[in-house]
Order: C-alpha cells, then sequence, then structure tokens
C-alpha cells in the first residue's frame, strides 16, 4: 500500500489549485500596502500637531514676556509694547509666522488683554487663524 502523501492527484483536481496561492499574496499585498498608507497619514498629521503645539507654546511664552515687563514696569510702555510686537511678527527671531501681537487696556476694568494670533505656512486660506490671549490686571 502506498503511503498517503504519494498518492495521486486527479487530473481535474489540479487545475482548480492552480494560481490560488497567487491570489493569496497578492491580497496580502494590498492589505499590508494600504496599512503603511495609513502610518504614513499618522506620522505626516503627527508631524502637524507637534508644529501646532510649538507654536502655541512659542505664544505662550511670548505673552508671558510681555506681562513679566509690564508687571515690572506697572504699566505699558510704549516701546516695550513696540519692541514686542516686532518680535512676535518676525519667526526668525522666535516669533510666529504671520503672527501679530497687541495688547490692550480696559480703563474701567483695569484688565489687560494680550492677545497673539499666527497662521502656520502648512495652512490653507481658508483655515482659521490660531489665537492665544491672556488677561491680567496691574495692581
Amino acid at each position: 500500500m502506498k503511503p498517503q502523501y504519494l498518492a495521486r492527484r486527479r487530473p481535474g483536481q489540479a487545475r482548480a489549485e492552480a494560481g490560488f496561492a497567487l491570489i493569496e499574496v497578492l491580497v496580502s499585498l494590498l492589505l499590508f500596502s494600504l496599512g503603511v498608507l495609513g502610518m504614513v497619514a499618522m506620522q505626516a498629521k503627527a508631524s502637524n500637531y507637534s508644529v501646532d503645539a510649538e507654536d502655541r507654546s512659542r505664544a505662550s511664552r511670548m505673552a508671558n514676556e510681555l506681562v513679566a515687563s509690564m508687571w515690572a514696569e506697572q504699566k505699558t510702555a510704549p516701546s516695550t509694547l513696540t519692541q514686542w510686537t516686532s518680535r512676535v511678527a518676525d519667526p526668525t527671531v522666535s516669533g510666529l509666522p504671520n503672527g501679530v501681537g497687541t495688547a490692550g487696556t480696559d480703563n474701567t476694568t483695569g484688565v489687560t488683554t494680550v492677545t497673539i494670533t499666527w497662521k502656520a505656512p502648512s495652512k490653507t486660506s481658508s483655515d482659521n487663524t490660531s489665537t492665544y490671549f491672556t488677561q491680567l490686571v496691574l495692581p
């Protein structure tokens, strides 16, 4: 008696299974490619979020810098405000891209609001600008 593995196949059986392994390989390559594309898209989004977080941190530091100057001087000196707004607008000197900084005081309440707006170069013209603001009351 012949062992099972030496048994011959019937002629029709081999033809029905021909090419099945190739289809399995192609489907697995398709699934793998979709997974890789998804990971690349996630990496691009993570990079954008990282840049946005860095810009927000920079805006926070710049607003706190002006607040510290205001506390030290007990007012908003025009020269200090002019220098600060020029630094906010200059991304080459720790400023923000398309950055605009303003500071205004409400004379009735004494509350000073420091506002910084910017728009990252990666954002389209239809995207909203980013804004950071803080308020303080000088004694």
